[in-house]
């Protein structure tokens, strides 16, 4: 999958008092991998969530490839920008490991392929029978992960990742992250770990109090 480039065009957004996010403007290029750093509530995620059309800016405009996000539904977003959240209780829902995986490519009309290979890259098949809610709840965030990969979009947004991971699973996810950059895939990465970020990212952009304050070039 030939990954797109995403911009934020001067958009701002609050949620009924001060901005979350204020005048920001950043482009990330097709194909490039970028960590979103900074504190809780610095309006990292309310950025990201405007990728998929769930966070509409106040003010500015965001695109993904020629794609204005403000003229498609978030299910029309779905096709170019996979999105796994920062809570996996969020968006587990099937009774097995291997259908939730199988979902959103199904939605997409891919059916099941490339699910089984998705599954083996992460290390899940051993799992695949089970229900999700009886996995622990780093493996529960890892079913989410592959549930997004399977689906085979340009763009790939994860939100704190490896929140709560041992440094094996850490490792999986580094590796499935960078196979994905190394195949043209455009990655966003919000993330406090910045062992993780270092590993994936080519560069990461911080922001603070809605605004990005820094950017900075991965050794």
């Amino acid at each position: 999958m030939t990954g797109f480039g995403v911009q934020w065009d001067a958009v701002s957004h609050d949620y009924g008092a001060a901005d979350v996010v204020s005048g920001v403007s950043l482009d990330i290029g097709a194909g490039e991998s970028v960590a979103l750093l900074g504190h809780n509530g610095a309006g990292k995620t309310t950025l990201t969530r405007m990728l998929r059309g769930l966070v509409r800016p106040r003010a500015g405009c965001v695109t993904v490839g020629d794609w204005d996000v403000a003229a498609r539904r978030p299910d029309e977003m779905a096709r170019r920008v996979g999105y796994a959240f920062q809570h996996a209780d969020q968006q587990l829902f099937a009774r097995s490991v291997r259908e939730d995986v199988a979902f959103g490519p199904r939605q997409l009309g891919h059916g099941d392929a490339g699910v089984d290979d998705v599954l083996a890259e992460l290390e899940l098949t051993s799992v695949a029978a089970r229900h999700p809610y009886d996995l622990p709840a780093p493996v529960r965030k890892l079913v989410t992960l592959a549930g997004v990969l399977a689906m085979r979009t340009g763009v790939l947004v994860f939100d704190e990742p490896t929140a709560g991971f041992d440094t094996g699973l850490r490792a999986r996810v580094v590796r499935a992250v960078q196979r994905r950059t190394a195949a043209g895939v455009t990655v966003l990465c919000v993330s406090h770990d910045l062992a993780f970020a270092s590993a994936v990212a080519q560069r990461s952009v911080t922001i603070a109090r809605g605004r990005v304050v820094k950017f900075t070039a991965s050794p």
